[in-house]
């Protein structure tokens, strides 16, 4: 495995650690400035500080539980430029009513090394049950 793989996989755990922890300012950290994020039921959050806005109206609403499957054989590199497909189960609970649902979800990610850094460019996911 390259070093560029094990540095996507670990930006991948960063974004489910953050996540997890409902702190929409970290994950706004590791979006590229001009990212998209296309969530599954919403426009487009284009930008990172919209992208973080987006995080933060969501864990407002909810409490996230979920564990990625990476498979380090899909995350491709050329480049600057990488893409990876994961797939994420676990929960949501909302915060309104405390009632836990399941959260299953497939992801398709875009990455961009930028000063050698990778930060997330592109990102949609949505249902897959």
């Amino acid at each position: 495995m390259s070093s560029d793989t094990q540095l996507i996989a670990g930006l991948l755990k960063a974004y489910e650690t953050h996540a997890n922890a409902g702190d929409y300012n970290a994950l706004g950290e590791i979006y590229a400035d001009d990212a998209i994020l296309f969530p599954d039921r919403f426009n487009a959050f284009e930008g990172k500080e919209a992208i973080a806005g987006f995080y933060r109206l969501a864990f407002e609403m909810l409490i996230l539980s979920i564990e990625f499957d990476i498979d380090t054989d899909k995350i491709m590199v050329a480049g600057s430029t990488a893409y990876a497909t994961t797939t994420s189960a676990g929960t949501r609970y909302l915060r309104e009513t405390d009632q836990p649902l399941p959260e299953i979800d497939r992801e398709l990610w875009v990455f961009q090394k930028l000063d050698g850094t990778w930060k997330i460019a592109r990102y949609c996911f949505n249902k897959s049950e």
